[in-house]
């Protein structure tokens, strides 16, 4: 339960074929946190969360900046997180996660359909 609302996270299969992209509404650069992500580490599969560090230790870390109005794309299951700001400024982003299939079973997508 997140805010109230049942989550739960589809078959590692669908979420391999989904992508993510984030729509910048502010700046972000080194000092605001930029999304930092664990270059190639989409192609490990189902990562358990006790083998995080270790893919992301042999893993190039690129940091994304990025401007307003630029548009990052990534594989959803690519592993991503971002540090704390440095400076006190906005770090507003849009994201959208992309699928082409459809839920197994009763589940439905929240969101516009």
């Amino acid at each position: 339960m997140k805010a109230g609302i049942l989550h739960v996270e589809p078959p590692f299969k669908l979420l391999e074929r989904m992508v993510t992209a984030r729509i910048h509404l502010d700046p972000v650069d080194e000092e605001n946190a930029p999304l930092l992500v664990a270059v190639g580490s989409h192609r490990a599969g189902r990562v358990a969360e006790d083998s995080i560090s270790s893919i992301v230790e042999g893993s190039r870390i690129a940091a994304c900046s990025a401007r307003p109005g630029d548009v990052w794309l990534y594989q959803t299951t690519i592993l991503h997180a971002s540090e704390r700001s440095r400076k006190n400024a906005s770090r507003r982003v849009l994201q959208i996660d992309f699928a082409c299939d459809e839920l197994p079973g009763e589940l439905d997508w929240l969101g516009i359909a």
